[in-house]
């Protein structure tokens, strides 16, 4: 029979708060992805039928770059969070686990990179 309460059992548990900061950055990035999806939408319905150079010289105006970059840089945080979630909870090999995280992080930062350096080549060279 213990001493301790219940609370100073679990206290040597681990931290109960570590997955705080992951957990808002997940629905942070997702509360962001909203307005941003809503314009990324109507970016591309303006941007129906029109032809090469009408749509670079769209995507080259200041506001639109940004808000397409933002766009881009929430929607792939967004997913290395989401991703890293799932290969969390259903992979239990450890080293299958690390070389996932791994795997992903990597992916979905090399995504973001070639698709932030596309919008800009794209405002930057007009």
């Amino acid at each position: 029979m213990s001493l301790q309460t219940p609370l100073g059992r679990v206290r040597g548990l681990g931290s109960a708060h570590s997955g705080t900061h992951h957990w808002w950055l997940q629905r942070l990035t997702a509360v962001a992805l909203v307005p941003l999806t809503v314009y990324f939408l109507w970016l591309l319905l303006v941007l129906v039928g029109a032809d090469q150079d009408q749509a670079r010289e769209m995507l080259a105006k200041p506001r639109n770059a940004i808000l397409l970059a933002a766009f881009v840089i929430a929607l792939f945080w967004h997913a290395q969070l989401g991703l890293q979630v799932v290969i969390e909870d259903y992979i239990h090999v450890r080293w299958q686990e690390l070389s996932l995280q791994i795997f992903v992080r990597f992916a979905t930062l090399l995504a973001a990179l070639i698709a932030l350096m596309a919008i800009g080549r794209i405002a930057f060279t007009g």
